[in-house]
């Protein structure tokens, strides 16, 4: 069998080694273009578990990198002289010339053929190889060559960043945060061989043009540097290696492979430097399609498919968590304002892979930093409450904890009625500890509702249904509950979701109304375009609702202006097409949902809060802008609204989110720490350890949890169980099960923490 390896790279040499080994009879040549002695960059970063990883395939190798690492067990956060350190972390540096060249050697050794300064062209040379691995760079020209076959993205990220080394010695991997005249500047460093460190330098692009710096003259580029972090650097200086400006280029392809051409490396995949090293990635994968090709050998069909089956969805999780650590440093200025210790907690939970439990098990000390600070800053000395269970305010109700029942339709309502059913049902998460509960979108009419399974309260009657509800939540809990008032618009005359998504009413239906004559999807009806009459019945409806609301005794308004429903629908320019004064530029497009608002606010009690529910991305191409939200939000706080409750999404039927855990986060955080006000951020957030970890690092105010909320009206009793904290609003007829629940989430807890360290990647510290 012969390969040809296009690219003598990390991911290269490496697959050509393990290949060697389990196939030896195999011919494997590495077409390398530069030098063997050539190489970008300075460092490159694994952390313990990938090194278990390397002992486990090759142990010469292993043996050859450890033996020449810097290792260090530490993490430093810096910023404008504060500093924290934070231990457990297990990473080790590596220069890459020495990496690149102790590889070439087990190359040597297992017989693998290394042609050096050999640019490739034309793979017709290659006709007779059975397989040719495209390892040949960021930038590859195998892959641009078959860019349509392989479906190749590229998109370049916003911040600047150069890398240079420094003789610089430094004790654990230091994050520099830097406040200059021009903007911040971030420094990533960590040393790799005694005596050479590495400082990758990063900043937004307004930064960097404010500081006057040229992509490729990199004497310039060190004496502005060398100036920027002459403390830092402590007079050692900085060093150059093809070291230009550039931006991230976030690579994907849609397929690896290409007949008997498949992809490796930063060629398949890149993953930014912020969560480690694009060379980890491209080892990772250079082993599973070593290990692929070895089961297969010749039948390339089998082994491609093999490879992607082993390594695709662990590559796209990699980039997904880069993708988001990525922006945290793209928005680095929303999180400089934050108190130090929030600050680094930031830093170390930007990805979302890691939380406040893994750092307690790393370092416990840094936690309860994290912990105090949070506490103190709200005017709690009981220090050590997890932040999930502290109070929160807005006007004068006061929440006894952070979590949020968000609204979820149940579709158990008759003639807009609620019934028993929403008694239990709410009832239930009251009595199970949630701070605060917002009902199911409630109908301002009977043409505002969805399905004709939704509650409504356009009169007294249903008023007063909802009255025994809220008594019996006041009577039996400390929970406050807030109605969410919405008007279903193009959305609505639809079945309820048992029946199907988005299934229009054959019987008993109605016309719909919104702010354009677009239909959701090509089974629903046009709407008709909303006229000035229109929209003041509409503002009426929503008046006479909120005063009922206040009758009906409810502590909070939610207004609904989200998910594509009427209000919404005026916002996003992909279902808001007018021409009037309503349509248009967001001013405009926000009028009749502010004209709503304002008119509520004006009737409801000026000591209760009040809600606006938006839709932070349409998902989909032309939608709604940052900036368009940003400015939404302003205008709404401005108005009165007491906090915004951030979702995403269900604009238009063509959208495509990018769902994975958290995954609405990033909105909450744009909006709480650029437009200062109160957020409640959802999606798919799962455990107490999730919850607590985005209330500390400064996300949102309040987390809205739906679907776990289903199946546990208790969730959070067991979430207070399992952080030993016991409330004061426990039932007295359910007090006796504390001497169950307790010792028993402790038992489990305890259980699962020793697990975790038992499965923690041995310590490879020589």
């Amino acid at each position: 069998m012969k390969i040809t390896v296009i690219g003598g790279g990390p991911g290269g040499l490496y697959f050509s080694i393990l290949l060697k080994k389990a196939i030896p009879d195999c011919q494997i040549d590495i077409y390398e273009r530069n030098k063997p002695d050539d190489s970008f960059g300075f460092g490159v970063v694994f952390s313990d578990e990938t090194l278990s990883e390397f002992l486990s395939r090759d142990a010469k190798s292993y043996d050859l990198i450890k033996s020449k690492f810097a290792y260090w067990d530490d993490l430093d956060v810096v910023r404008d002289g504060e500093n924290v350190r934070i231990s457990g972390n297990g990473f080790c540096g590596c220069s890459r010339k020495t990496l690149l060249q102790l590889l070439q050697q087990r190359c040597n050794e297992e017989g693998v053929n290394l042609h050096f300064e050999h640019n490739v062209d034309d793979l017709s040379q290659f006709k007779d190889s059975d397989y040719i691995i495209a390892s040949d760079g960021i930038n590859s020209p195998i892959r641009e060559t078959f860019s349509k076959q392989f479906g190749t993205n590229i998109t370049l990220k916003k911040n600047k960043f150069v890398w240079l080394g420094s003789t610089k010695p430094l004790d654990a991997f230091t994050y520099f945060f830097k406040t200059t005249i021009h903007g911040t500047f971030i420094a990533h460093t960590y040393q790799y061989e005694k005596g050479m460190s590495t400082w990758i330098f990063e900043c937004t692009e307004n930064t960097w043009n404010n500081t006057d710096f040229e992509t490729t003259d990199e004497k310039d580029t060190i004496k502005k540097l060398s100036e920027i972090f002459a403390e830092e650097l402590d007079g050692h200086t900085l060093i150059s290696n093809k070291s230009h400006w550039r931006q991230f280029p976030h690579i994907t392809n849609d397929k690896w492979h290409h007949k008997n051409i498949v992809l490796l490396g930063d060629a398949k995949a890149t993953a930014h430097y912020s969560i480690g090293s694009g060379t980890k990635l491209a080892m990772e994968c250079a082993i599973a399609l070593a290990d692929s090709i070895a089961e297969h050998k010749t039948n390339t069909t089998k082994a491609f498919e093999k490879y992607n089956q082993l390594r695709r969805n662990r590559v796209e999780m990699i980039q997904h968590a880069a993708n988001v650590s990525l922006d945290w440093f793209e928005n680095i200025e929303r999180h400089m304002q934050h108190d130090f210790m929030q600050f680094a907690f930031g830093v170390m939970t930007r990805s979302k892979k890691v939380t406040y439990e893994n750092l307690a098990l790393r370092d416990d000390t840094f936690t309860e930093k994290v912990l105090t600070e949070f506490n103190c800053n709200i005017g709690n000395f009981k220090v050590k409450t997890p932040a999930a269970f502290t109070d929160f305010s807005l006007r004068d109700m006061q929440l006894k904890n952070r979590i949020v029942m968000s609204p979820m339709g149940q579709y158990a309502a008759e003639n807009g009625f609620v019934s028993n059913w929403h008694l239990v049902h709410y009832g239930a998460r009251a009595t199970g500890g949630v701070g605060l509960i917002l009902t199911e979108m409630t109908a301002v009419s009977k043409t505002g509702r969805i399905t004709l399974g939704c509650a409504g309260i356009w009169s007294e009657e249903q008023m007063l249904k909802w009255r025994k509800v809220v008594n019996y939540v006041h009577k039996y809990s400390k929970s406050k509950i807030g109605i969410q008032l919405g008007h279903s618009g193009r959305k609505g005359s639809v079945n309820v979701p048992s029946v199907g998504n988005n299934i229009p009413l054959v019987k008993h239906g109605w016309d719909l109304i919104s702010a354009s004559p677009i239909s959701f999807n090509e089974a629903m009806a046009i709407p008709k375009e909303m006229s000035v009459s229109d929209m003041d019945n509409i503002i009426s409806e929503f008046v006479n609702a909120t005063i009922f609301a206040e009758e009906a005794g409810f502590d909070m308004i939610e207004l609904q202006a989200h998910h594509g429903f009427l209000l919404a629908s005026f916002l996003s320019p992909l279902t808001n097409i007018r021409k009037d004064e309503f349509g248009g530029s967001i001013q405009n497009r926000i009028k009749f949902p502010l004209q709503v608002f304002q008119a509520m606010r004006e009737v409801f009690p000026e000591n209760k809060p009040m809600s606006v529910r938006i839709s932070a991305s349409d998902w989909a191409e032309n939608g709604i802008s940052e900036q368009e939200v940003l400015f939404i939000c302003e205008a709404f706080k401005n108005a009165g609204a007491d906090i915004i409750n951030v979702s995403t999404g269900n604009t238009v039927d063509n959208q495509q989110p990018q769902i994975g855990r958290m995954w609405q986060t990033p909105f909450s955080d744009m909006i709480r720490n650029t437009i200062h006000v109160p957020t409640i951020t959802t999606g798919y957030i799962q455990d107490i350890d999730q919850i607590n970890t985005l209330l500390l690092n400064g996300r949102a105010d309040l987390i809205a949890l739906g679907r776990p909320l289903l199946l546990d009206p208790n969730f959070v009793r067991h979430a207070q169980a399992y952080e030993k904290y016991e409330p004061t609003d426990i039932p007295n007829q359910y007090k006796a099960g504390i001497s169950h629940l307790y010792p028993w989430h402790q038992a489990q807890r305890n259980a699962v923490e020793t697990m975790k360290k038992a499965l923690k990647p041995e310590s490879h510290k020589s």
